[in-house]
C-alpha cells in the first residue's frame, strides 16, 4: 500500500497533455502517481515539470494500449484507495466548431477511457474536463446528447453520482473568455465552486462590488512581458517568441485594437483577400488590452493588442494561467496545414487552465477527502 505524504492526495491523469490539470491539482495537494500523453511534444513538457517538482511519477503513452488491471498492482494501490483519476480526453470529435462526428471518430471513444480506468480504480473522485459540445453531442443512434448520456449511465452502474457544468475560466481568475464542461463523479453530490470574478461593468452594482473582483485582463496577464526574440535568437524569457512571418505582418496592419480584419472594409481588398466579415471574426483577429482574451484555439493564434505579431507561446501561457517556470518543449510553426505533433501554440490551447483545475481541486478535497474517516467506507461497487 503506498504510503502519502502528510496532507498529499493520490491522484492519477489520463490525456494530460502539457500538465494543467496536474499543475493545478498539486497545488492544492494531490499527488500524481501516474500520467499518460501521446503526443511526444506535450509528454516532454510534462515529464520536465513533473521533473522540476521532484514528483516520482510513472508515464505512459498511449492510454489504449495499458491494463489498468496490472497498472494498479505496479502501483501497488488498491482499488478504491486512489483519490482522484482526472483527465481530458481529446474533444475534437464534440467540438461545435469541428465536423463533430462524435463516436463515429476514434478520438470520441476516448472518453469512455475515463470509464474503463474507473472501473478497476474505483477513485473516490472523478474529473473529466470536456468542450461544451459534449452536451449536445449524438451517439450512434443519432440521439442528441447520447454520449453524455451514455457516459452517465457507465459510470453509475459502478456507483458514481455525476455532476456536470460548464465553466467560464474568466469568472475563476484566468484571462480568457473559455467555456468547458466539467463533469465530477463521486460517491455523493458535488457543489462547484462559485464564481469569484466578473467584467468591470457589473462592478458598478454594488451588491456585485464586494462579492466579485474585476476580470483578468489581456494587459493584466501580459503587459509586463518585454519585446519577444526572433526565432533562433536567445531567450529572455521561456517561449517568447515572435514566428509571425513579414505577409501576416502586413495583413493585420491597420486593424484596430479587439477587431478582425474581415470587417476592415477600409482596408485594401488585396489585405482582406477572401475573409468573410460574417464567419471570418477570428481569423486575424487583435485581441483588447482591457478584455480577458477569447478562447485560445489549436488551429488559429490571435494577435498582439498593439503590435503587428501573433501572440508569442508564452504570451498564451499567460492568458491561461501557467507560470512563467512552466517551459514548453518543442517546436514553434506557422499556422496553416496539418501537423502530427503538436506546436507550441496547439499544446496550450488544448490544455486545461491550472488555475480553473486548483480550484475545482480544493473544492473536490473539501467536500470529498478532507475526512478521510468517511471515504474508507465502502462507497462503491465493483462490476
Amino acid at each position: 500500500m503506498t504510503v502519502l505524504h502528510a496532507r498529499q492526495y493520490s491522484s492519477l491523469s489520463l490525456f494530460s497533455g502539457i500538465g494543467g490539470i496536474d499543475l493545478g491539482l498539486h497545488e492544492c495537494g494531490f499527488q500524481p502517481l501516474f500520467c499518460a500523453e501521446i503526443d511526444v511534444n506535450a509528454a516532454s513538457t510534462l515529464h520536465n515539470w513533473l521533473l522540476s517538482k521532484k514528483i516520482d511519477c510513472k508515464i505512459a503513452s498511449d492510454i489504449r494500449k495499458i491494463d489498468p488491471e496490472i497498472l494498479i498492482k505496479n502501483l501497488n494501490i488498491s482499488s478504491g484507495e486512489l483519490d482522484l483519476l482526472a483527465g481530458g480526453p481529446p474533444c475534437q470529435s464534440f467540438s461545435l466548431i469541428g465536423k463533430r462526428h462524435s463516436l463515429i471518430d476514434d478520438r470520441g471513444l476516448l472518453l469512455f477511457e475515463m470509464v474503463r480506468f474507473a472501473r478497476v480504480f474505483l477513485p473516490k473522485v472523478i474529473l473529466i474536463e470536456q468542450v461544451k459540445g459534449l452536451l449536445s453531442a449524438p451517439c450512434l443512434n443519432k440521439q442528441k446528447g447520447g454520449v453524455l448520456a451514455n457516459l452517465i449511465q457507465q459510470l453509475e452502474k459502478i456507483g458514481y453520482q455525476v455532476n456536470y457544468k460548464i465553466l467560464k475560466a474568466s469568472d475563476y481568475g484566468v484571462a480568457q473568455l473559455r467555456e468547458r464542461l466539467f463533469i465530477v463523479a463521486s460517491h455523493k453530490k458535488f457543489i462547484f465552486p462559485e464564481p469569484t470574478h466578473c467584467p468591470i461593468d457589473k462592478l458598478k452594482n454594488t451588491s456585485f462590488k464586494y462579492i466579485y473582483k474585476p476580470y483578468i485582463t489581456v494587459y493584466d496577464a501580459i503587459a509586463d512581458l518585454p519585446v519577444p526574440v526572433k526565432k533562433g535568437e536567445l531567450e529572455t524569457i521561456p517561449n517568447h517568441i515572435d514566428i509571425t512571418p513579414q505577409r501576416d505582418k502586413v495583413r493585420i496592419h491597420g486593424v484596430p485594437e479587439g477587431e478582425c480584419l474581415a470587417k476592415q472594409l477600409h482596408l485594401p481588398s488585396e489585405q482582406r483577400q477572401k475573409l468573410n466579415p460574417l464567419k471570418d471574426t477570428t481569423k486575424f483577429r487583435r485581441l483588447s488590452w482591457r478584455q480577458p482574451s477569447l478562447t485560445l484555439r489549436g488551429g488559429e493564434v490571435f494577435y498582439h493588442p498593439s503590435e503587428d505579431r501573433y501572440l508569442t507561446p508564452r504570451e498564451c501561457m499567460r492568458l491561461h494561467g501557467f507560470p512563467d517556470e512552466h517551459i514548453l518543449i518543442g517546436p514553434i510553426r506557422g499556422r496553416s496545414g496539418s501537423v502530427k505533433n503538436l506546436d507550441q501554440h496547439r499544446m496550450v490551447a488544448n490544455s486545461v487552465p491550472p488555475i480553473l483545475s486548483r480550484i475545482l481541486g480544493k473544492c473536490i478535497v473539501e467536500q470529498f477527502l478532507a475526512d478521510k474517516s468517511i471515504l474508507n467506507q465502502k462507497a462503491f461497487v465493483s462490476v
